[in-house]
Formats: structure tokens, sequence, C-alpha cells
């Protein structure tokens, strides 16, 4: 299984659940805190299931 890069927009979703975890964490955004974890997960997630599935 080779690896290819992510799709512009893929990377972008799963740039802004990291950023969204990242401020629920730091707690700027009080509303995301439960759930910082859960949105840095998916973010890493999306990006580890788009490189290695192609064309995603």
């Amino acid at each position: 299984m080779k690896p290819s890069a992510p799709k512009v927009i893929t990377w972008w979703v799963a740039f802004v659940l990291g950023a969204l975890g990242l401020l629920g964490y730091a707690g700027n955004i009080s509303g995301l805190s439960p759930y910082s974890f859960w949105f840095v997960f998916a973010g890493l997630v999306l990006m580890l299931i788009a490189t290695l599935v192609k064309n995603l």
C-alpha cells in the first residue's frame, strides 16, 4: 500500500477539525471543550485515511 497525498479539501477539513479541537481544549470556545479530544482525533483519523486511500 503506497501512501498518497490527500486532496486539498480533505486536508482543510482535517485542519479545521484539529483547530476546533485545539481551541476547545484551550478554552477559547467553551462549548467545544467536552468534544475537543474527539475533534482532534477525527481530524487525525481523516488525514490517516486520506493518505491511505487514493483520490480522497
